[in-house]
């Protein structure tokens, strides 16, 4: 239906709905048949996508994740995946947030926030256009892998050899990748993260690759 194709795969409130749906006699009552019919789906109180039948296009996890719950950005597997860093496929997107860690399942996937320093969480961030349609806020991949070893429970790596091996053999990252990260970004993490010692042997190591 045109009223809603319009918003194509960006979340919407019910205000935003109500007011598009204002031709109804109660726009309410219309939401929850759309809802019912699967033209519309709830994503969480308060947030709803419309559904990939009525846009003929596909939903992007990352912009829902990003509006889910925030302030918060992609990171952890699930940036690293988005690049291309790592082979296999996530199926729960992750997010790093300055607020209390939260998950959430929902209709078209699981989302998972994971709580970082709030000094620490602006660095090395990037705004994604898709197509002048859309935008989503995702760590680096210098950030996701600082994010990575950071928040990873029980992670402790002592050595420059350990760190490789949690790299090329635990995680399966392709090293032609390595040679293009920027250290400056994983130098600025260093003093505000948790596993310095760690953050610092993950800098010694790529600046060696």
């Amino acid at each position: 239906m045109p009223e809603l194709k319009e918003y194509g795969i960006i979340p919407i409130t019910p205000s935003i709905l109500n007011e598009s749906l204002s031709a109804y006699k109660s726009p309410k009552d219309k939401i929850s048949s759309l809802e019912k019919s699967g033209d519309l789906i709830r994503i969480k109180n308060g947030l709803y996508v419309v559904s990939n039948k009525i846009t003929n296009k596909n939903l992007s996890l990352e912009l829902i994740a990003n509006q889910i719950y925030g302030p918060s950005y992609i990171s952890f597997e699930s940036a690293l995946w988005y690049y291309g860093i790592i082979p296999e496929r996530v199926y729960t997107t992750k997010s790093a947030s300055m607020q209390r860690a939260k998950s959430y399942n929902t209709p078209v996937g699981n989302f998972e926030y994971i709580k970082v320093p709030e000094e620490y969480f602006s660095i090395g961030l990037k705004h994604i256009n898709i197509k002048n349609e859309y935008a989503f806020l995702i760590a680096t991949p210098e950030k996701a892998l600082c994010d990575l070893i950071m928040c990873t429970a029980g992670l402790r790596l002592q050595s420059v050899k350990a760190m490789h091996e949690y790299i090329f053999e635990d995680m399966r990252i392709d090293i032609e990748y390595i040679s293009n990260l920027n250290l400056n970004i994983i130098e600025d993490c260093i003093p505000f993260g948790y596993k310095k010692n760690e953050m610092r042997l993950l800098h010694k190591l790529l600046s060696n690759e």
